[in-house]
């Protein structure tokens, strides 16, 4: 009988945002379980922010990294949670600067493998060193996959809107029909400069190019398709670590939204959380607000202050505040999302789709729409969600203009409250089927042993 392997010992590095150190750490949970040591490199100040969330302080070390001050950035700005999204690429900029500490870090802790994400420098210290760097990506697959065919057939010119309407050649599947807004947005972040000299594209496409492997969040029987053709692509493994299921909370949810959420029936309340980063134009905020109040149901609204206003309450609606005095919430700080969604009162949840909140409302009862941030990632993540998968209903949006009203969020989430719909039967039982095999036959848990085995490879 074989020896078990001794441990892995992994360095993470994710980029500094909020929704990239959580998963980071969600995923280092996980390999820890399973014996690995995992050295966190994370932005000083943030650390607190963290700390609660390490299951295994044994065997997750968290390494302090000090982020030099950048002109343009408040003092003290260390993740783009700290700053408005016109100042992230400065965030990147401050980031691209640590260089010469994370060498020094990866010397002194000598790990066998580094994680990481933006940082398309890296590779080339780790290959100086001896370690292998794998590009490791919250997402899945399938966004990557789409926007490198699409480069690969513009053979170095321009893409036009045109060029990226087209479905790519090669491309595995057909579910993703991109409306006019959305493929001008993706051509100007193709040619957005993220931090000092260097387009957020190429801080992907290099790091994936120069990285000894890539991997993404996902499993065989939903991206496989994707990973093998990246695969092709790039000529290097390509990883999935699972679905990075939210791991059981070891806290519990606040009592204040326990006494407001029990007040309302099973099943009954709709639950908006637009990520603790987005911030929505004044106009679509209240159009978002006013069609929660049209679909008549009681709601918990979790959203940042739009742009241009400071609090929440100086940009609702007029009047708004008393028509939902006792039914309806719109809160503008941290919200506790796993545990509400858990409580058996919400019914239906509106999300930005984002990934980690996608797969948290993918385990629970409640029902999903989709409201996607015009991002690459998210945007996929709802056609895929909406049209292929068919677990959920997406928000109708403007073609041109990428505007929602009140009257298509209220459509939006009566069609799937209603049970006797015919489409909210339909995307309920999908999700049903998802939930069940997403939670069954120790998929993740295979996932990840399959997803350690290929690191073992690789060292």
């Amino acid at each position: 009988m074989d020896a078990p392997s001794p441990p892995l010992h992994i360095a993470m590095f994710p980029w500094f945002a909020m929704g990239h150190l959580t998963p980071y750490l969600h995923l280092s949970n996980k390999l820890a379980k399973r014996g690995h040591k995992i050295s966190f490199f994370i932005p000083k100040n943030t650390l607190n922010r963290l700390q609660h969330l390490n299951l295994h302080p044994n065997l997750i070390t968290f390494f302090p990294i000090k982020v030099p001050h950048v002109d343009g950035l408040p003092h003290n700005a260390e993740t783009t949670s700290d700053v408005p999204f016109s100042l992230a690429p400065l965030i990147a900029t401050a980031m691209d600067q640590t260089q010469e500490q994370i060498e020094l870090l990866l010397k002194e802790v000598k790990p066998q493998i580094v994680f990481f994400d933006w940082q398309y420098w890296l590779p080339n210290i780790t290959r100086n060193l001896g370690i292998k760097s794998l590009q490791y990506m919250i997402l899945g697959p399938l966004i990557v996959a789409y926007v490198e065919n699409l480069e690969r057939q513009s053979q170095g010119r321009d893409l036009t809107e045109i060029d990226l309407a087209k479905q790519p050649s090669e491309f595995p599947d057909t579910c993703i029909k991109l409306h006019s807004h959305e493929l001008r947005f993706l051509n100007l972040v193709r040619k957005l400069e993220f931090g000092s000299g260097v387009l957020l594209y190429d801080r992907m496409g290099i790091g994936a190019k120069l990285s000894d492997a890539l991997a993404f969040k996902g499993c065989q029987e939903i991206d496989g398709i994707y990973a093998d053709y990246l695969q092709t692509i790039y000529e290097k493994p390509v990883l999935l670590s699972g679905p990075l299921l939210p791991e059981p909370p070891n806290t519990t949810l606040d009592e204040k939204w326990v006494a407001w959420l029990k007040e309302f029936k099973h099943g009954s309340v709709v639950f908006c959380a637009y990520g603790s980063e987005s911030q929505l134009q004044h106009n679509q905020f209240q159009e978002l607000l006013l069609g929660l109040e049209l679909a008549g149901f009681p709601f918990l609204a979790a959203l940042k202050p739009p742009n241009g206003f400071e609090t929440i309450e100086e940009a609702l609606p007029e009047g708004f505040s008393e028509r939902v005095k006792g039914k309806g919430i719109v809160y503008g700080s941290w919200i506790q999302q796993q545990l509400i969604l858990e409580h058996p009162s919400v019914g239906c949840f509106i999300t930005h789709c984002g990934a980690a909140s996608i797969t948290e409302g993918l385990v629970n009862t409640c029902q999903l729409v989709f409201l996607p941030r015009v991002d690459g990632d998210h945007i996929v993540n709802a056609r895929v969600m909406s049209r292929k998968l068919n677990v959920g209903v997406e928000v109708e949006k403007g073609d041109e203009d990428g505007l929602f009203t009140k009257e298509s969020v209220c459509e939006a989430v009566k069609t799937v409250m209603d049970d006797k719909n015919e489409v909210g039967r339909e995307v309920r039982e999908n999700h049903d089927k998802m939930r069940n095999f997403l939670l069954g036959n120790n998929l993740e848990s295979s996932c990840v042993d399959s997803f350690c085995q290929k690191l073992y490879d690789l060292v």
